[in-house]
């Protein structure tokens, strides 16, 4: 496999490192970045989603993940949110809330977004084939986790293909697209006016439509600007409750949608999927 490797600096005992590499699915080369702990391994993962305008690099230099995960002997592997480069289409209005950086981890289905916009089949099999060619990651143990869309791609992805991950949690996740203008934005332009194809990409249908994991942590912050608009995690706590889906909601008094929220609570998030890995 043809990976590239961008950037690599020693961090607490480990190695952080940004790789570039092609990809068939988004049809361009994509970059994550990947912080594999000291030791030989084979490491569990944690796959990390970040939200709107954010590429690999957010959660690298933000969330301060890298000392917990050293101690814990964990990899966190972040990728962009969208695919990009030249020939890769933009929103046409300029915004920053639909096309390159954010990706809404969805398989385009509509003209012109479905040539490279396939962040879903990017996430379960691209995404994987480069970690197993270039870290020593034990691929039968993967948690996944993210932030806001990041949290959204998190939770269907896990909710879709549950036998993929042991673990799932998400912070200030968006709960419902279907519901909200960011959601409803970004489902009707890569997969058309049809309501029902969106179900697939909804976290919250997808619990109303059967599908089930043996736990979901859900971080969210009280003073988030988003939360009455954008995020109404009380769609998603409904729908877990009407089906028997465990979910825990830690409602975080004060805290927003920044980074300084996510780099308070993740060390218990990476204890909660360390856990579970095994």
């Amino acid at each position: 496999m043809d990976i590239e490797t961008v950037s690599a600096a020693k961090c607490f005992g480990g190695v952080q490192r940004v790789f570039a590499h092609a990809a068939a699915t988004t049809r361009c080369r994509m970059r994550f970045s990947a912080f594999t702990p000291p030791g030989e391994g084979p490491f569990p993962v944690l796959l990390w989603l970040s939200g709107l305008a954010c590429t690999e690099e957010n959660f690298t230099v933000k969330a301060g993940a890298q000392r917990l995960a050293a101690e814990l002997g964990l990899i966190i592997v972040a990728p962009d949110t969208s695919p990009r480069g030249e020939g890769v289409p933009k929103d046409p209005d300029g915004a920053w809330d639909f096309g390159q950086g954010a990706g809404f981890y969805v398989d385009a289905t509509e003209t012109p977004w479905a040539e490279h916009y396939r962040m879903r089949s990017y996430v379960e099999k691209d995404l994987i084939e480069a970690i197993a060619a270039a870290l020593p990651a034990d691929l039968s143990r993967i948690g996944i986790s993210g932030h806001s869309m990041g949290g959204h791609g998190a939770l269907t992805l896990a909710l879709r293909n549950p036998q993929a991950y042991r673990s799932t949690s998400a912070f200030a996740p968006i709960a419902s697209p279907m519901n909200c203008p960011w959601g409803e934005k970004a489902l009707s332009r890569y997969l058309g006016p049809d309501r029902a194809a969106w179900r697939t990409y909804d976290a919250t249908a997808l619990i109303e439509d059967g599908a089930r994991l043996p736990d979901i942590l859900i971080d969210q912050g009280s003073a988030d600007a988003f939360l009455a608009t954008q995020l109404k995690p009380d769609l998603l706590v409904g729908a877990a409750a009407a089906a028997g889906q465990k979910l825990t909601l830690r409602r975080q008094d004060g805290y927003d949608h920044s980074y300084f929220f996510i780099a308070t609570f993740i060390e218990d998030h990476l204890r909660w999927h360390r856990e579970r890995l095994g």
